[in-house]
This record gives structure tokens, sequence and C-alpha cells, in this order.
């Protein structure tokens, strides 16, 4: 399952990577794609485990609405 979020706290190229590395480290096998301008983040895999481990990279995820 793909997972859309809003990150509107993301804004610049360092926020982009310490997402990444987050995401990487809670879903090893996951899929992840940022878009720094549109402040969104597609993850695919455990929408919960993303959600946290955005958090506790110091961002403010927001479940994109279909």
């Amino acid at each position: 399952m793909t997972v859309i979020f809003t990150v509107p706290d993301m804004t610049c190229g360092h926020c982009e990577k310490t997402l990444r590395n987050a995401l990487a480290e809670a879903l090893p096998d996951a899929p992840v794609s940022i878009d720094l301008v549109t402040h969104t983040v597609m993850v695919g895999g455990d929408e919960a485990k993303a959600a946290q481990a955005i958090r506790d990279a110091g961002y403010s995820p927001e479940r994109a609405k279909a």
C-alpha cells in the first residue's frame, strides 16, 4: 500500500535527506518518493510506522486526502 503525506515543515534538501534516512531506517525495503516543491512524501508500507518515523525525525506529517 502506498501512503501519501503532506509535510509542510519540509523546506529544504537537508529536510528531504533527513526524511529519506528516517524512512529507510523504519521501513528498509519500502519505496520512498519525496517532492520537496509540493511538500509531499509517498511511501510504501505501514502507514503508522511511516508517520512515526517522520515525526521522530522532527517533522509534522499530515495524511494527504485521496
